[in-house]
């Protein structure tokens, strides 16, 4: 069985510098393009309430 594929937001362009995704085996993936050995990985719930969160503006900003 091949390994679900690494998903970068169409708004990163050609950049290398973005956050990637990919989803399978129950987890939900997420790395930093240019870091690709430092993956978090968290339940499919817990990163749905995350991306809600960001999508709806709901996060503190911190300068």
């Amino acid at each position: 069985m091949s390994q679900p594929v690494w998903q970068k937001s169409s708004f990163s362009g050609e950049e290398s510098n973005c956050v990637e995704v990919r989803a399978g085996a129950g987890l939900v993936e997420l790395r930093e393009s240019d870091e690709s050995d430092a993956i978090l990985r968290t339940a499919p719930a817990a990163f749905a309430g995350f991306s809600g969160a960001i999508k709806a503006d709901e996060l503190e900003r911190r300068a």
